[in-house]
């Protein structure tokens, strides 16, 4: 089994990676394989809802626009698993992550809903206030494309504004850790 850890942060070893990671540890000490996957501070397109996904794309499981999301979309689909890990940007992910969103879920909505029954679980990082809504788009994401989406004991969300600052944040620390837990539990369950 595998989980692919996608970070949108442009702070590639920042506190959105921080919380992956110690997601991440539980899951490789549960025997699950993880792969982060940054793709914060990238270029990539916006969706143009061209429809190709769905015309002369169908069936390719890729989106017309070239610029390296589709190799991203590729290892979410070719995952078990999926984190969504994204900084508060006003109140929500960031650009990256958006992208990431819109074209993914068209590429595999138009390919047969392939992200169905994966387990799914979002990851977020906030100074202060608006990471609920953060939060809420990810699992947004998640349950229009049919993911099985595990809880924790709190939301997941770590609060920290510079580098390094949510390694302070205990509670959110567990939350991260306990998701881990409950996201591999989950994976060998659907997996036995």
């Amino acid at each position: 089994m595998k989980v692919i850890a996608i970070n949108s942060s442009p702070r590639t070893s920042g506190n959105t990676y921080l919380l992956l990671n110690e997601t991440m540890k539980v899951l490789a000490q549960e025997g699950i394989e993880t792969e982060l996957v940054n793709i914060g501070g990238r270029t990539f397109s916006g969706c143009r809802a061209c429809g190709w996904c769905f015309g002369a794309g169908k069936g390719k499981l890729r989106c017309v626009i070239e610029d390296g999301m589709n190799e991203v979309i590729g290892k979410a689909v070719a995952a078990d698993g999926l984190l969504l890990g994204s900084p508060t940007y006003f109140a929500d992910v960031n650009a990256e992550m958006k992208c990431f969103i819109d074209r993914a879920g068209y590429v595999t909505r138009a390919n047969g809903q392939v992200l169905t029954r994966k387990v799914g679980a979002g990851v977020v990082a906030v100074r202060r206030a608006a990471g609920m809504r953060t939060f809420e788009t990810l699992n947004a994401f998640f349950l229009i494309n049919g993911f099985v989406v595990p809880g924790s004991t709190y939301w997941n969300i770590g609060y920290g504004r510079e580098q390094g600052e949510v390694l302070k944040d205990t509670e959110g620390l567990d939350t991260m850790r306990n998701l881990g837990a409950n996201m591999a539990w989950l994976l060998k369950k659907i997996h036995s």
